[in-house]
């Protein structure tokens, strides 16, 4: 019997993200790709300030986001 690995990375914020604020990861991802914005911090700032979120979270997001772009 084979144990499932671990997620890590940004990835492994996701459950919580999704229990604490109420909204897929999913949408979250659409938010951030939709914004005009394109900086890692920037993206980071307007997550906390707009969705009240809250750093560690947003910069999960954001590095996955940002990761998958390239």
């Amino acid at each position: 019997m084979s144990a499932t690995p671990p997620v890590k990375g940004p990835a492994s914020y996701f459950p919580s993200i999704e229990k604490k604020y109420g909204r897929p990861v999913s949408e979250w991802l659409g938010l951030i790709e939709s914004s005009p914005l394109t900086k890692h911090m920037e993206l980071v700032a307007w997550l906390k300030s707009e969705h009240g979120l809250g750093h560690g979270h947003a910069n999960a997001l954001v590095a996955h986001a940002l990761a998958g772009a390239k």
